[in-house]
């Protein structure tokens, strides 16, 4: 098999049930040109390798502070933390530590180091109907690694999914998309200011590009993540059926509010801005799914 240049993953997690249909892989790919607010996996967004300090594990040895030969890694008052600008991802910090209080996300892997990692569970794609499916992060951030994991996959008959915000360049998003089998389209916000005031980017791309894909036929399950104060009024749902209903797409999977990333931005040194903000379960959102019901979209949880 030749090699192929490859990428930077966070972590290739197996047996999943959760992300296109039957038994799946999924590829998690560094870096996101969004920043939720309410994101789970704050460590996706950074595309670069980094390292994550947990302060319940550490006993102040200091052997991380000594060893790092960037000088990335400080003591502050308020615990250990990891300059980005100068972190080189070399892991060291993580290797000496005594107590795992240092660990290290993201790796750059191969495109054939997966493709081999994922063709371990052909029997149970074959089985199940499942398949293999890219999710970050953002897959589209690393188009030429997404294209050339899909294309090998693809080629050997696994089916692919692409979990993805729809953020990218009408170039970038045919060529990759077209090389899916299914896409999982996360959709934030009809309302462009809103939008913004999410995720930091506009939706304009986000909508057109979700549009156009719909057009060309692509399988797409558009999925919502549903966040208190943000998108979960019967107004929005209304703005998000008009967005559906204008795609010609006909279902939606709703993904109520958790906090179970929260512990992630301690350990990287940022601010959870949820913190308070208690948890959405399905019953709490039935009015909220009634309105795409009545609206003639599948809405499910």
């Amino acid at each position: 098999m030749t090699e192929t240049k490859g990428g930077v993953i966070f972590n290739i997690q197996k047996f999943s049930l959760d992300d296109g249909p039957g038994i799946r892989t999924v590829v998690f790919l560094k870096g996101c040109p969004l920043s939720c607010a309410w994101c789970a996996n704050p460590e996706s967004q950074d595309p670069r390798v980094q390292s994550l300090w947990d302060k319940t594990r550490c006993r102040g040895c200091l052997n991380c502070v000594k060893s790092c030969p960037e000088n990335a890694v400080v003591r502050t008052p308020a615990g250990i933390t990891v300059d980005p600008s100068r972190c080189t991802g070399c892991g060291l910090c993580a290797r000496i530590c005594p107590e795992g209080a240092l660990s290290i996300e993201g790796e750059h892997r191969s495109v054939n180091e997966i493709v081999r990692i994922c063709l371990q569970d052909r029997d149970f794609y074959e089985e199940s109907g499942g398949g293999v499916t890219l999710s970050g992060g953002e897959a589209l951030a690393q188009p030429e690694f997404a294209l050339s994991l899909l294309s090998a996959l693809k080629g050997r008959g696994i089916h692919t999914a692409v979990e993805t915000t729809g953020f990218a360049r009408e170039d970038v998003f045919d060529r990759v998309t077209k090389q899916a089998d299914l896409l999982l389209y996360d959709i934030k916000h009809w309302n462009e200011e809103r939008h913004i005031e999410g995720t930091g980017v506009s939706n304009r791309q986000i909508l057109s590009n979700l549009k156009r894909a719909a057009a060309a036929g692509t399988e797409i399950l558009p999925r919502l993540p549903v966040i208190p104060g943000f998108n979960n009024s019967e107004e929005e749902a209304r703005g998000f059926c008009e967005i559906l209903q204008e795609a010609g797409l006909g279902r939606i999977q709703l993904l109520p509010f958790h906090q179970f990333g929260e512990n992630k931005y301690t350990q990287l040194g940022r601010s959870y801005a949820y913190t308070d903000v208690p948890a959405l379960h399905e019953e709490d959102l039935m009015s909220f799914q009634k309105i795409f019901l009545d609206a003639g979209i599948d809405a499910f949880f």
